[in-house]
């Protein structure tokens, strides 16, 4: 093993990449060499090979994992059984001494590739319940890193402990000029950002287009629809702009922004947190996914951090009444917010998975 290098996964969507970003250049400064094992066609490629292009990317195949019946997954698991095969050769040519996973799909044939090599592995789970893939990857590591204390319960007491959130700095360095370059608008109205993911959400922005000419006349409305989700029909209506995805404009964008509304991954709404920007939750429901975004959700409302709208009772109707709720109560949201556990730091986060490795001798 070569004690100076270390793997990194995770993909599927930004919440499976955004941390591990976050601390390349965290390790890279501190000696390491770094190598990503993804999928070919997944975001994390596209995140990873622009942001990293001197960091070596594996492409390797991968299935879903479905809680569901599906006639995939009869065939997927050939897919993830190929994908280990795949990992278990790069794992054998890179010889790192750790791989640190973030979850989604692909990072299972790449843990369990991990496993059969002996090699540590060490995984992070930002929800309050564990994805399906980590709660395969969870057998194989040494290690589990969760954001909340709440999850521990579903993990044993021995390979598992609560750090808290981890944000990106750069979401805090934000300018307002150059969102104002970006997007055309004045940052001196009030502005409403409105995310439905990486992938986007047909049924916000089905509620947008429904509202357009009512937000637009009271608000200046950023919408990251999704890949391949711009409405061309709206390009150039004043006070409205729609993107794809961004990365590097996210921090000017947020900081040109007084409201949020988002979907409820546990990495987004940390970051809207420790931004203290009043944010509207629309979970992903229960018939689109494990549920853990409601758990999340309902948890960040309980707090008084925002407010929420069940994607089930989510209409065009309840979508302006809701914003209008949002702008009522931000004075005291914001105040929550206030109130809330100051984030960690990738280097700080960087810093305890470090020490952790050292002190605990996995390799």
């Amino acid at each position: 093993m070569n004690n100076n290098t270390i793997v990194l996964t995770g993909g599927g969507t930004a919440g499976h990449v955004s941390l591990n970003q976050a601390i390349i250049p965290e390790l890279i400064e501190k000696g390491y060499e770094i190598h990503y094992i993804g999928s070919s066609n997944g975001i994390e490629k596209t995140i990873i090979t622009e942001n990293f292009p001197e960091t070596p990317y594996y492409a390797i195949s991968n299935g879903k994992l479905r809680r569901y019946f599906s006639m995939k997954n009869f065939s997927d698991p050939i897919k993830v059984l190929y994908g280990t095969m795949q990992a278990a050769m790069v794992l054998k040519k890179v010889k790192p001494s750790l791989v640190f996973s973030k979850g989604g799909f692909v990072s299972v044939p790449v843990v369990i590739a991990a496993k059969l090599a002996n090699i540590p592995v060490v995984i992070h789970e930002s929800d309050i319940t564990l994805g399906l893939a980590n709660k395969i990857a969870s057998s194989f590591s040494k290690h589990v890193f969760t954001v909340f204390d709440e999850t521990l319960k579903y993990l044993p007491a021995e390979k598992a402990s609560s750090i808290g959130a981890i944000i990106r700095p750069d979401l805090l360095n934000g300018n307002s000029f150059t969102a104002e370059e970006l997007t055309g608008f004045r940052a001196d109205k009030e502005t409403i950002i409105i995310m439905g993911g990486s992938q986007g959400a047909a049924k916000i922005n089905e509620a947008i287009y429904e509202n357009i000419d009512v937000l637009t006349e009271k608000y200046q409305i950023i919408h990251l629809c999704g890949k391949g989700n711009v409405n061309m029909s709206l390009k150039g209506k004043p006070n409205y702009i729609a993107y794809e995805y961004v990365n590097n404009e996210l921090p000017h964008l947020l900081k040109i922004s007084n409201y949020v509304i988002t979907r409820a991954g546990s990495n987004s709404i940390f970051e809207f947190l420790a931004l203290k920007k009043p944010m509207l939750l629309i979970p992903l429901s229960i018939h689109a996914s494990r549920g853990d975004q409601l758990l999340n959700a309902n948890y960040f409302e309980e707090k008084g951090f925002g407010l929420v709208l069940e994607e089930d009772n989510l209409t065009p109707t309840t979508f302006l009444e809701s914003i209008t709720r949002l702008v009522q109560q931000a004075d005291e949201i914001t105040s929550n917010q206030y109130r809330a556990t100051s984030p960690k730091t990738p280097t700080q986060f960087v810093e305890t998975l470090l020490t952790y490795k050292k002190n605990t001798s996995i390799l």
